[in-house]
């Protein structure tokens, strides 16, 4: 191994174990979209170091180009979405799963900006984050991680669904009429 490997090695060993901690209490409940979203951004991760020293080769070539703009609208995404939550979502203690981080224990159905369109918008975006960082240096284990993070994306997206279903009952199942799961208009 080269020393680079050995960083990279060292690196996701130890973001690992802090994801490990953040999702702890998920990890405990096996079908929660925590449980799903912890492999998901394993995934991600080893992509990611798997294809950084390539980041920046080729700046303006065409794959870099659709890559970048994946990664622009996977971070407006992800801002956009926790602002809406946050300030129409109502955090609170009725919902007092061991699994949800602060601001995802909403007692508001929200419908705003971009969940009038798509139903997780954050899960949207860390799809975009896959498909931009495998375009970064596409390869076939990269295109093997891409796949499988974004299998674990769906699967997050449905155990969050079941959650909101329980929560919120007919009033998400009517949203989920009118929403697409992860691209709007597409699915």
């Amino acid at each position: 191994m080269t020393v680079d490997q050995i960083v990279r090695l060292a690196l996701f060993l130890f973001i690992s174990a802090g994801l490990v901690y953040f999702s702890r209490a998920a990890l405990r409940q096996p079908g929660s979209h925590g449980f799903w979203r912890f492999f998901a951004w394993e995934c991600i991760l080893g992509m990611f170091l798997l294809n950084v020293p390539r980041w920046f080769e080729e700046p303006f070539s065409p794959r870099q180009l659709v890559a970048w703009f994946l990664l622009l609208v996977s971070a407006f995404l992800v801002l956009h979405a926790v602002y809406i939550l946050r300030r129409y979502g109502r955090a609170g203690r009725q919902r007092e799963d061991a699994a949800l981080i602060g601001f995802e224990k909403t007692t508001q159905l929200v419908t705003k900006g971009a969940y009038g369109y798509i139903r997780h918008p954050m899960y949207s975006s860390l799809l975009f984050l896959t498909w931009g960082i495998f375009c970064k240096d596409p390869g076939w284990v990269a295109g093997v991680l891409a796949i499988v993070a974004t299998g674990l994306l769906i699967a997050t997206a449905r155990a969050d669904e079941a959650e909101c279903i329980r929560f919120f009952g007919l009033a998400y199942r009517e949203y989920k009429k009118r929403t697409k799961m992860l691209i709007p208009y597409m699915f």
